[in-house]
This record gives C-alpha cells, sequence and structure tokens, in this order.
C-alpha cells in the first residue's frame, strides 16, 4: 500500500468512527439528585440558579389554540407594530399562510418598522431566498440560519428550531407553530395540525427578544441593543402583580459537552412532580434517563399522561421509534394516548396545575442535544387551567394504547422501529 492509499484508508476510517459516533454515542444520564416540590416557594429559585436564567415577574398571557387563532393573532400584532418586528422560523413555507406573513410584514417595513427575520435553512430548506425579495425591497431584512456552506458543514446538524414573533419589544409569541399551510383548515382534507402559542406581554418579553438576538446576531453579525429591542430594560425588580404570571425564558443550544438547558429543565420538572405530569408532544421520544425519571413518577402515585401523534404523524420514523419505547412506561403505570383528528403539534407539560412549560422544544434527542430551542416555564394556576382544559379536549380525541395492544403490535413495525433506531438521535 502505497502513501497515498494509506492516507485515504486513515480518512475513510476517521470518518467512518466519526459518523458511528454521531448515530449511537449514548446519551448523556441526567439524574436528579434531591427534588423540590414545585409547589414550594423555593423551587423557582432553585430553578432559575440550575439553569441560569432570569426570573420575570409581571406578565400576561394569552393562549391560542389553533393554527387560525395563532396566525390571526400574530397578523394583528404585526399590522400594529410601530418600531420593531422580529420573526424566527424553522419553518417558512411557501404558500397561503406565507403570503400572509410576508404582506403584512413588508407593510409594516414600508411605514419604517424595523422588519428582521431569521430562517432555518434546512426547516425551510424548500423556500428559494428570492421569496423573500419582496420583503427586502420594502426594507426588511432576513437571514438564513447555517446556510449550507463549505465552511458550516461542521454545524449541518444544528438548526434553529426556535418560532418566536416578537413586535415592539413588548408583545411576543412562543410555541411550536411554524409558518405553513400545515396549521391552515384547508391542509389535508380539513386536518389541520392542533398546536398551542401564547402570547406574551410585559418583562417576559425580554428573554423572548434575547433568543431572538442570539439567532440574528449568528445569521447577520449584528448585536441589537437599543431601547427599540428592549423598552422594559430596567434596573428596578421584578414586580408581583393579581393577574400576572411569573417565569422563566430558557434558551438552550447545543453543547459539546452534550449537557442542555431545556433537558436539565424538563428532567427537574419530572422529578419534582407530586402529583400530575401532562405531556402534549408530537415527538415523544423520551431518552433512557427521562424514561427512568417517568417511570419513577408513576410508580410514586404521580398521574403521568402522554398525549402524542397516531399514523398521522409527519415523521413516519419518530413514531416508530417512540412506539419502540411504549412498554417500560405502559408497564410502570403510564398512560399513552394517540390523537386521532390529525396532526398534533403541540408542545406542552403542565406540572401538578400549577407550572406550564411550553415552546419549541420535542421530548426528543434533537431537540435536546442538536437545535437551539426556547421555552417559557411559566407559574400560574389559572393558566394552568387553561392548558388543561386543552389537554382534556385533545386526550377525549385519543385513543388509549394499552401495555396488551402494544405488545401485540405487528412484526413489521417492530422490524421497522428496529432498523430506525439508527436514525432516531437525528429525529
Amino acid at each position: 500500500m502505497d502513501l497515498g492509499q494509506l492516507v485515504l484508508a486513515c480518512t475513510a476510517a476517521i470518518v467512518a468512527v466519526l459518523f458511528f459516533l454521531i448515530l449511537f454515542e449514548p446519551g448523556l444520564r441526567y439524574e436528579v439528585s434531591a427534588s423540590e416540590p414545585v409547589e414550594s416557594p423555593r423551587f423557582m429559585d432553585l430553578l432559575a440558579a440550575i439553569i441560569n436564567a432570569r426570573i420575570f415577574a409581571g406578565s400576561r398571557v394569552h393562549v391560542h389554540s389553533s393554527g387560525e387563532a395563532i396566525y390571526d393573532a400574530e397578523i394583528r400584532a404585526i399590522d400594529s407594530a410601530r418600531s420593531t418586528v422580529h420573526l424566527e422560523a424553522y419553518l417558512f413555507l411557501r404558500g397561503i399562510a406565507g403570503e400572509r406573513f410576508l404582506a403584512a410584514l413588508a407593510a409594516a417595513a414600508r411605514r419604517g418598522v424595523k422588519v428582521r427575520v431569521v430562517v432555518d435553512a434546512i426547516g425551510s430548506f424548500l423556500t428559494p431566498d428570492r421569496y423573500f425579495d419582496a420583503l427586502r425591497a420594502a426594507g426588511g431584512a432576513v437571514a438564513w440560519y447555517q446556510p449550507i456552506r463549505w465552511y458550516t458543514l461542521k454545524r449541518f446538524n444544528n438548526r434553529t428550531h426556535r418560532e418566536l414573533l416578537v413586535v415592539d419589544g413588548r408583545v411576543g409569541f412562543i410555541g411550536g407553530a411554524g409558518i405553513a399551510d400545515y396549521w391552515l383548515p384547508t391542509h389535508g382534507r380539513g386536518r389541520p395540525w392542533r398546536d398551542t402559542t401564547v402570547e406574551v406581554t410585559g418583562d417576559l418579553v425580554a428573554g423572548l427578544q434575547t433568543a431572538f438576538i442570539e439567532n440574528w446576531l449568528e445569521g447577520s453579525g449584528e448585536i441589537l441593543t437599543g431601547v427599540d429591542e428592549f423598552p422594559y430594560a430596567e434596573s428596578s425588580p421584578p414586580r408581583e402583580e393579581k393577574g400576572r404570571v411569573s417565569g422563566l425564558v430558557v434558551n438552550s443550544t447545543p453543547s459539546a459537552a452534550r449537557g442542555n438547558r431545556a433537558r436539565m429543565l424538563f428532567q427537574l420538572f419530572l422529578a419534582s412532580a407530586r402529583r400530575s405530569i401532562h405531556i402534549n408532544s408530537p415527538y415523544f421520544v423520551p431518552d433512557r434517563s427521562a424514561r427512568a425519571e417517568l417511570v419513577r413518577a408513576a410508580k410514586r402515585g404521580v398521574s403521568v399522561v402522554v398525549v402524542t401523534p397516531n399514523r398521522l404523524n409527519n415523521h413516519p420514523i419518530a413514531r416508530l421509534a417512540s412506539r419502540r419505547r411504549y412498554g417500560e412506561l405502559l408497564a410502570a403505570g403510564v398512560q399513552i394516548h394517540e390523537y386521532q383528528p390529525s396532526m398534533i403539534h403541540a408542545k406542552v407539560l403542565v406540572v401538578d396545575g400549577l407550572w406550564t412549560v411550553l415552546g419549541s422544544t420535542n421530548f426528543d434527542n434533537r431537540s435536546f442535544g442538536l437545535n437551539d430551542e426556547v421555552n417559557a416555564a411559566l407559574r400560574d394556576q389559572a393558566l394552568a387551567a387553561r392548558m388543561e382544559a386543552d389537554f382534556a379536549a385533545d386526550l377525549a380525541k385519543s385513543r388509549r394504547i394499552t401495555l396488551d395492544e402494544w405488545t401485540r403490535r405487528p412484526l413489521r413495525e417492530r422490524l421497522l422501529a428496529t432498523l430506525g433506531m439508527a436514525l432516531e438521535r437525528q429525529e
């Protein structure tokens, strides 16, 4: 073997090893040494310290539980903008929804509003750059997150999965809905995706703005610091007022050491629940540590209920990976229900009827280990009750999976799930 062949062989071996690690590297274990009940006055301070996130008190939230309601509220906010509109989307696809948003954004830019948009280059791969030409011509700015270039290949797997809208630094929207016709009533024989987004006003908006600014910097090279971006930036302490919600905004990004804020956030809530854990997740693929925590919760008497998609899931491999994990959870008493009417895309965790966690994070490795994500963790009984009402409505439209049914699942599903194990960490 000559030198050239040796170099090629060594290179191929290195690439093979790296590819193997990408697909099969064991996930980081997450174990909570001691848990604090979520209703404890100490819990929020403890959570903020561990996650390294600021506590915001003095915000109001309004829940939108359908694509139409989400889009109508967001368009209204854009139409009323006076200074800035900041939009970040993993999905910004061509179609009726995309045209509506582009028209509203361009109109805002023409009246002098600073419009900035961040779009993920892979999530919106089918959307050509020229789709935003009219917005740019009106004065808006569009930045692609991690566009495909030779120098971005090493970060190819890192995507921004954040779905955010911040208007004038005073109104924010956080949830799971991107901008695509999937969420409209005209989609799939009248089967629009079910989703949840909350509209936020008050101090908490500053945390959402921070998430946008992080990815705007990475897409454009510009750090935004003006008063238009942070009108709530004051030296006064957080406000505690009746009817206002307290909580944290948790921005998470992958790290070389594998630790992740969003993953810590979810593990802490699972470990700290005392009465109920209600999970909406479109891609429910809990890792070993999360499964163990869910099992422990169920065994200590916590009502653990999960609503996830049925066969209408837009990622069949993710569904197979999810169903492969049902067994130990069902055996421990965890209830798993599959939503029947359409794809359910809501990403909501409600704990003990007091805390609500929602945002862009799925219950899978891609969200916890590969993507940029953002979540709001909000402590408010009224909000939790509103979310529980939506959860109950989803549950009524779902079919419960039993352990007996799971053990009798078809051989074809078992084989496909086994073959899909190699891709689970990329889902």
